[in-house]
């Protein structure tokens, strides 16, 4: 290790929030961009062509988001998962990854894709150090995947993006799938059989109310608990134990051995009183929840010239002062009418 490697090291102090939730994940989001436009996250009409984006300039650079990792670490931080937007847009990703499985303390890097990209990348992505891999695929149906992406990108290239991660070793891979009612829910048996086997786990993630522009309706949510029973009645399941405190998505495994699933039930059975997640927007502020109104600015004090000490307190302050659980308190935070605009998606990731 070196000098400056054990200055940071004793700098933090392990910080738990007003409900007693530690800090051991941390989601970095590398860029606002992304090559759909899925109407849960980044409906077209408004992300259009004209949409201002964040400049480069304005993103935070890669030297940047490894001195605030290196400050996360300390404080808790043993698992770090890259999002965006898509971040394989984000040009030389593998040298972040390379960078960022070199700080003492990572445990583990994981990285969300739609998975386009991920056939020309996936072998890069792993020699550089990445872990594990989650695609996004609501759908295998060619015209229903397009529905469900604003009509960007094709089923084949996902499915191709998925072997070639498979063959570089990224795994246990992982599919999520944001399940609509009367939009694809007819297609949840489809994926569980085609990924069956494979060692590949389909997870069904109830639609959220994530941002501010995809106009979501209770009425849309499937619970998990609908399509955990009706993939039972095809193919028995039995519940599995979580492997650690914090574990979003409830996982159950084929009774035949041949693989899981998992449900991701933030609408029906929210998990925030477990939750040990931040999140790092594209623009380098600091958000506590997924659903959160309001962020930390990092990158203001960090261009500005402040020392490894002062954005550690202001790293454990924000965490130390944490008392977010959107999910538990949804019906009664959405019947106000004077609430902040969440942050959107595209920003901190999923």
């Amino acid at each position: 290790m070196t000098s400056a490697d054990e200055k940071i090291v004793t700098l933090g102090r392990s910080p738990v929030d007003r409900l007693n939730r530690p800090l051991r994940d941390l989601r970095i989001s590398v860029m606002d961009r992304c090559n759909f436009r899925c109407p849960y996250c980044m409906p077209r009409e408004r992300f259009h062509e004209h949409y201002p984006f964040l400049k480069t300039a304005e993103r935070l650079s890669f030297e940047e988001i490894i001195r605030l990792t290196r400050l996360f670490v300390p404080l808790g931080v043993r698992k770090l998962r890259i999002t965006g937007g898509e971040p394989l847009l984000r040009v030389n990703l593998p040298d972040l990854v390379a960078d960022l499985n070199s700080i003492p303390g990572v445990e583990d890097i994981a990285l969300t894709t739609n998975g386009v990209l991920l056939a020309k990348y996936a072998s890069e992505l792993k020699a550089a150090g990445l872990a594990r891999v989650t695609v996004s695929l609501d759908s295998l149906n060619q015209d229903r995947f397009a529905l469900m992406n604003g009509g960007f990108g094709r089923v084949s290239e996902v499915l191709e993006g998925i072997e070639h991660a498979q063959a570089a070793g990224l795994g246990p891979l992982k599919v999520n799938a944001v399940i609509q009612r009367g939009v694809n829910d007819g297609d949840v048996i489809d994926l569980v059989e085609h990924f069956r086997g494979t060692g590949v786990t389909v997870r069904f993630i109830e639609y959220m109310d994530v941002g501010n522009r995809n106009d979501w309706r209770e009425q849309l949510v499937v619970p998990s608990r609908d399509l955990m029973q009706a993939i039972h009645a095809r193919w028995p399941l039995r519940v599995v134990k979580p492997e650690h405190a914090g574990e979003v998505a409830r996982r159950y495994a084929f009774t035949d051995g041949q693989g899981e699933v998992g449900f991701i039930s933030s609408v029906t059975q929210p998990f925030c009183g477990a939750c040990s997640r931040a999140r790092l927007s594209s623009d380098g502020s600091l958000y506590t929840c997924l659903f959160a109104q309001t962020g930390k600015d990092l990158r203001g004090p960090l261009r500005a010239g402040a020392t490894d000490e002062e954005l550690d307190e202001l790293i454990r302050g924000v965490w130390s002062q944490r008392e977010d659980r959107y999910s538990e308190q949804r019906a009664v935070l959405r019947a106000r009418a004077d609430v902040t605009p969440k942050v959107e998606m595209n920003y901190i990731g999923g």
